[in-house]
């Protein structure tokens, strides 16, 4: 399956007509440039679950990433080519 579809469904099991009105998910583009990624992990099996920062500085300036949980939300963060690296720490993290 594809890291967007995955990420669709990951969503969507969430959405129960309470959660959505205050969480989510949402993605934004950075002027450095590259990606933001920030997934609110309240109300989910994920609020509490441990998560080792990742950071990563590849061989080209645009090649960065950096993800973590801090405040019960996910946040990612990389170079322009990134954002699907990103949805796949998350996804996969989501799915242990």
């Amino acid at each position: 399956m594809d890291v967007l579809q995955e990420l669709q469904n990951w969503y969507q099991s969430h959405c129960d007509g309470d959660w959505e009105h205050s969480n989510g998910v949402t993605i934004d583009s950075l002027d450095n440039p590259g990606w933001v990624v920030k997934v609110d992990l309240s109300e989910t099996d994920l609020a509490d679950r441990g998560f080792s920062e990742i950071s990563h500085q590849m061989q080209h300036d645009s090649e960065w990433m950096l993800c973590r949980v801090v405040n019960q939300k996910f946040e990612g963060a990389g170079g322009p080519l990134m954002l699907e690296k990103i949805l796949r720490v998350f996804l996969d993290w989501a799915a242990q």
